[in-house]
């Protein structure tokens, strides 16, 4: 007797969709939110870091990303669906191990890393749930979706504190080389810069942790609607952390020479709290001029060409 469970054709849904396939769909969604009912007191808190923590605010995007990404190619991804039941309970059991632990604080951890502990319990509930109830050929068709929820999960400390310093120190070096290209006199004392008038330290809000991390996530998201090949998806993420960097260092030496040159206001107005999101594009720029210049490369050659 074959125990395998029947499967069903994805194209037909929502439309005319077979009992058994809502019955699917609903479970999934049910199971989703399992994580989500049984820690409903840390989500809470979960939710106000997302609104006061900078590194928890992607938190609500990924998901719907991942939805999308799903549901936009779902004849591809969920085609003849099954139930993978060992698969499934692989990753679901886990996760929810870990988020009755990040539920108990039974690591006795700071919030932080407790909400940090929480969130990845949540993916990896997810990722079960989808190969549960949409099968192991799913879970592989569906593979860069699922992952890219890993996105979801904050950095936990000290590792977070350790990145900010790292983009805090490449800042700094970066911003020391426009002051020299400018010929604009400093005396550097760690990340402290004396400058004319004024003296600047690069704090740790002024790492870019967040605009690295936008900046991360949209690059690898480009790399994979647009790249086929695996290295060159492999470089164009390379590149982000070292452009995260030019961009932070160019941003510190812009507003440093307005204040010095044009009006010290410029270190406290809206181009330092709010300008971000200018150099976030100065720094697309050459993302997108490789994206393009790599999907170029990949368009094949027409037979017989000169």
């Amino acid at each position: 007797m074959n125990s395998e469970t029947k499967s069903f054709d994805i194209d037909s849904f929502p439309v005319g969709a077979p009992r058994a396939s809502q019955v699917r769909v609903m479970a999934f969604v049910l199971a989703c939110a399992m994580p989500l009912v049984l820690a409903w007191s840390s989500i809470r808190v979960l939710t106000a870091l997302i609104w006061s923590d900078e590194t928890f605010s992607q938190i609500p995007i990924i998901p719907l990303v991942s939805a999308f990404l799903v549901w936009s190619e779902r004849k591809r991804f969920l085609a003849n669906a099954c139930y993978s039941w060992l698969l499934g309970t692989a990753f679901i059991v886990p996760g929810l191990l870990i988020v009755g632990a990040a539920r108990l604080n039974l690591l006795e951890s700071d919030p932080h890393n407790q909400a940090c502990l929480l969130v990845a319990g949540v993916v990896l509930t997810w990722i079960g749930a989808f190969a549960l109830f949409f099968g192991a050929r799913a879970f592989r068709n569906a593979l860069f979706p699922l992952l890219f929820l890993v996105f979801m999960i904050p950095i936990p400390e000290p590792l977070l504190s350790k990145t900010i310093y790292l983009l805090q120190a490449g800042s700094a070096a970066v911003a020391e080389w426009f002051f020299r290209l400018a010929d604009v006199p400093y005396l550097r004392r760690g990340f402290v810069f004396f400058l004319p008038k004024i003296a600047i330290r690069v704090a740790e809000e002024c790492s870019g942790i967040r605009s690295s991390l936008a900046l991360l996530i949209t690059t690898v998201l480009a790399a994979y609607l647009f790249l086929k090949t695996a290295w060159k998806r492999l470089l164009l993420c390379a590149l982000v952390i070292p452009l995260a960097i030019f961009k932070n260092g160019l941003r510190i030496m812009t507003l440093s020479t307005l204040a010095i040159y044009v009006d010290p206001g410029f270190l406290y107005g809206k181009l330092h709290h709010r300008g971000g999101i200018v150099f976030f594009m100065i720094a697309l720029v050459p993302m997108i001029l490789l994206l393009l210049f790599l999907q170029k490369s990949e368009r094949p050659h027409p037979a017989g060409g000169s």
